[in-house]
């Protein structure tokens, strides 16, 4: 499973690398937004094509209901499991929302917001698989913690240092974790419910959708209110390592050695 998710978040990684490679080509033909918008959309279309061909079906195993012996953690995991992942939302939305602005801002910068998100994109694609070998080794609530530490220094490094080699160390730090959070929690719940994992993957990713809801509204308003997304993004940062905090609860409560 863990090899299926790893294989399935690349594709994640894959896409930014195309959307900016096909944003900057759009850009050169001199394309308005507009324009832009239009060739996002027929990229999208195409690719839609094979997700809906390729698409999994239930297994014989499945279809004759042999069922996997679930191991539900304690109410008390699943709360502070789901407070993690929600803080791991509002950090991956705030720089994938804003850092193409954020670098574009920046003066000696302007022109190389593409370059940032590219570079994201070539850092996400083989991450999850990275991760998943990192956390065979640690375990995953550890390697989540590490991924969590360095998505927060890959948030904040922009505020800190505004050359653009920080920027480039920034980006591929985000981009090497955001998505290692994701594919690490919801194998996870993978582990926790074999049976039925689409369920529990379902109530996180509820959380993590809440965040990213959430988030540019704070964000967008601190960013109007000071002239720069500094104060945004030492928040986001911060939020971050609150997660690290429930992350470390977990350790406390865990006793299946996940």
């Amino acid at each position: 499973m863990e090899l299926v998710l790893g294989i399935h978040f690349a594709g994640a990684g894959l896409s930014i690398i195309i959307t900016s490679l096909l944003f900057e080509l759009m850009l050169g033909l001199s394309a308005d937004w507009q324009q832009q918008w239009l060739a996002l959309a027929v990229l999208a279309l195409i690719v839609s094509i094979p997700a809906w061909l390729w698409m999994p079906h239930p297994s014989a195993g499945e279809q004759q209901g042999e069922v996997a012996q679930d191991n539900p953690p304690t109410n008390s995991f699943k709360l502070l499991m789901m407070s993690a992942y929600f803080c791991a939302g509002y950090g991956y939305v705030v720089s994938s929302t804003f850092i193409v602005d954020i670098v574009e801002r920046t003066e000696g910068l302007q022109g190389q917001g593409g370059l940032t998100f590219l570079l994201i994109g070539l850092a996400a694609t083989p991450a999850a698989l990275i991760w998943d070998k990192i956390a065979r080794k640690t375990g995953f609530l550890k390697a989540l913690l590490a991924a969590y530490c360095l998505q927060a220094m890959g948030i904040i490094l922009p505020v800190l240092n505004d050359s653009l080699s920080a920027v480039i160390i920034s980006a591929l730090l985000f981009g090497g974790t955001f998505i290692a959070c994701v594919s690490l929690v919801l194998t996870m719940a993978g582990k926790f419910y074999p049976s039925n994992p689409a369920k529990f993957m379902g109530t996180m990713t509820l959380a993590y959708g809440a965040a990213q809801i959430i988030a540019p509204v704070p964000t967008g308003y601190l960013a109007e209110v000071f002239g720069n997304y500094d104060t945004g993004l030492y928040l986001s940062a911060g939020i971050v390592m609150l997660g690290t905090v429930f992350l470390m609860g977990l350790l406390r409560l865990d006793s299946r050695a996940v």
